[in-house]
């Protein structure tokens, strides 16, 4: 039987797919050093774990409402208020099956087919994905490694057409760790105020893992953006809770998180209910936890960074959050011998073969560039131990070694 032709548009994550080939061949037995998985290695937290069984014994197991626990919902919007200065009602909030499902619902409910939808690059892998499955047009914004992967408002503005109905901002960003000061959001608003049919998607995963700065996203820097902004976040980054599944969203919008809220009623309903008590705990509880994880997320960072500029033809940034770096290859790809291998392996581009090469030869896995819209480039996560990082990235050095 022939299947449904809109799968044709999308690519299978690239993320996920590194992260599974490099467990089957630790389960193979092989000594493989994994930089591609995106979440924190740490154990969720014993107060958020302690929430969720003691709504297990309480017998909180039925279904839950489809936008979320009244709880849940309240305490987001008592973060929200707290930690933004921004104030969303229960009602103005949805709680989905993981960040990944709030971006979902929220392309399909929003974005018709046609519709212009700006990305900047380097930027995560499933954004461009999910606009594709709501007939959006993926339209990209370069970046430089000189200028931090980061657009200027000429930049923004030049993208901007009368078809363009979102811009999509990740900060601290995935795979780069770049993070958008205040004024830089700022100038930027400048720019989205001359366009009012554009909306502003800000996608806050990382929110709390910044390490040299106060956070803020476009509504907090610019309040009278806040009536066309959607705000997406969860508790997987900050809270260690990846296999919880459970996101948010908050927006003003008139009609949206109703129309979300039903397309979530026609697949996943609410998400799961004991869950939704422990991330109750995650939210007013002691936050501690992540203040301990940023804190060994920065020694990570520091010295991830360092070893990589000595790596001879690789730079690399340092990120101000998320627990990312993304160096730039440019000068080794133009290895003569490194040249010759890759254009006679055939493979689309250089940091493809890279990658592909690094992990036959050193066990090394990480994610390619263009993966994330930008070539002689890869994203290395450091949620990983630090002695995992250090083995690593001797094996990376030793790799380029061979070409020198």
């Amino acid at each position: 039987m022939k299947l449904a032709e809109r799968l044709s548009i999308i690519q299978p994550s690239p993320t996920l797919a590194i992260t599974s080939l490099a467990k089957k061949m630790q389960r193979e037995g092989r000594d493989v050093v994994g930089f591609g998985a995106g979440e924190p290695d740490f154990d969720t937290p014993n107060h958020i774990k302690d929430a969720a069984i003691r709504a297990l014994q309480e017998g909180k197991t039925k279904y839950a409402p489809v936008p979320g626990i009244v709880e849940l919902r309240e305490a987001i919007s008592q973060k929200f208020a707290k930690e933004n200065g921004l104030h969303f009602s229960p009602e103005e909030i949805l709680v989905s099956v993981g960040g990944k499902h709030a971006l979902y619902n929220f392309f399909q409910a929003f974005i018709n087919p046609g519709d212009e939808v700006i990305i900047i690059k380097p930027y995560w892998v499933s954004y461009a994905d999910i606009a594709l499955l709501a007939g959006a047009k993926p339209v990209y914004i370069d970046t430089k490694f000189e200028n931090g992967f980061k657009i200027k408002p000429e930049d923004l503005e030049s993208a901007i057409t009368s078809k363009t109905k979102l811009l999509v901002m990740n900060s601290p960003s995935n795979p780069a760790g770049v993070y958008y000061q205040k004024q830089e959001l700022q100038e930027l608003a400048q720019v989205i105020l001359k366009y009012p049919q554009v909306a502003i998607l800000t996608d806050d995963i990382y929110e709390k893992i910044l390490y040299d700065a106060e956070f803020c996203n476009f509504p907090m820097a610019d309040p009278s953006l806040l009536d066309r902004t959607i705000i997406i976040n969860g508790l997987s980054k900050a809270y260690s809770m990846t296999g919880w599944r459970l996101g948010y969203t908050a927006s003003k919008i008139p009609g949206l998180i109703a129309a979300m809220s039903k397309l979530q009623g026609q697949s996943t309903s609410g998400a799961t209910t004991f869950a939704q008590y422990g991330a109750v705990a995650a939210l007013t509880g002691d936050q501690s936890c992540v203040a301990e994880m940023v804190s060994a997320f920065r020694k990570r960072r520091d010295y991830i960074v360092q070893a990589i500029n000595e790596i001879p033809g690789l730079k690399v940034n340092q990120p101000d959050g998320a627990f990312y770096v993304f160096p730039d290859m440019s000068e080794f790809a133009q290895n003569d011998k490194f040249q010759k291998e890759w254009k006679e392996s055939g493979k689309a581009s250089a940091d493809m073969y890279f990658a592909e090469k690094l992990l036959e030869q050193k066990e090394v896995a990480l994610v390619p560039g263009s993966a994330f819209g930008v070539e002689n480039a890869f994203r290395i996560s450091y949620a990983t131990s630090s002695d995992q990082i250090e083995k690593g990235i001797k094996r990376i050095h030793e790799f380029v070694k061979t070409y020198l």
